[in-house]
């Protein structure tokens, strides 16, 4: 008897996060809709189920550890595992100006989020991940993350300078890499994946990809084989550098 895999994608109630679950819904995965506003989660479920898609919503706030708590409890009571999380939730804050300029608190708003939002839902659900037999993570990240790429002043990349998204997607990328090191030797696996740049709410709808495309290749990583990689940095076309 095929058993069914169940992913818990955070911020799913819309953009990315929606096309993700639709995606690994139609290859037969039920999705956790893991939504801030309870609501929205239920709406995005209930859209969902009408397309075919086993799709159950999730109150899930990750600035709360309270609310994690309570998610990674609620996915233990209905499923006793997890075999995919996709930690897409993510904010770019206010802060548009030089680094020189910026707060800590502009720094910190979107930190809490894209960074410590993170570390918290992943370490909630590590226990149930790690009792599927292949168990996948995946951090929505992104190109203005890699020191690589925005250090090449013959890049595009190089006339950006948003220090509070640009650094918090660095440091999930370093969070990739240390829990890669963590899960070696075990089934889990952990990548970063990079949508490229797509038109959602949080870049005032202003990217050239669809929430479909930028969605493909966490989809991708979530429904890794045994042979495929853990601790790497990948958009649809390939590697890219930390």
């Amino acid at each position: 008897m095929t058993v069914e895999r169940v992913a818990l994608i955070t911020g799913a109630n819309k953009g990315m996060g929606f096309e993700t679950a639709r995606q690994l819904g139609e290859r037969g995965v039920v999705v956790l809709l893991g939504a801030r506003d309870e609501g929205r989660g239920e709406q995005a479920a209930d859209t969902l189920a009408q397309r075919g898609v086993t799709a159950l919503p999730l109150h899930l706030d990750v600035t709360d550890p309270a609310s994690v708590a309570a998610a990674a409890a609620e996915v233990d009571r209905r499923h006793g595992r997890l075999d995919i999380l996709v930690n897409n939730a993510g904010v770019a804050g206010g802060f548009s100006g030089p680094p020189s300029e910026a707060a800590v608190t502009d720094l910190w708003e979107v930190y809490e989020t894209n960074v410590f939002g993170v570390l918290s839902v992943t370490n909630a659900m590590l226990p149930l991940l790690r009792r599927s037999p292949a168990g996948r993570i995946v951090n929505m990240s992104s190109h203005l993350g890699s020191l690589t790429l925005n250090s090449d002043p013959e890049l595009p990349f190089a006339g950006i300078n948003m220090i509070a998204y640009q650094s918090s997607k660095t440091a999930l990328n370093a969070l990739t890499v240390a829990y890669a090191k963590e899960l070696r030797g075990t089934p889990v696996k952990i990548n970063a994946a990079l949508p490229g740049i797509v038109a959602t709410d949080l870049n005032g709808r202003q990217g050239q990809r669809t929430a479909a495309e930028g969605a493909a290749i966490a989809v991708e990583l979530a429904l890794l084989d045994d042979t495929g990689p853990s601790g790497a940095c990948l958009s649809d076309r390939g590697p890219v550098p930390w």
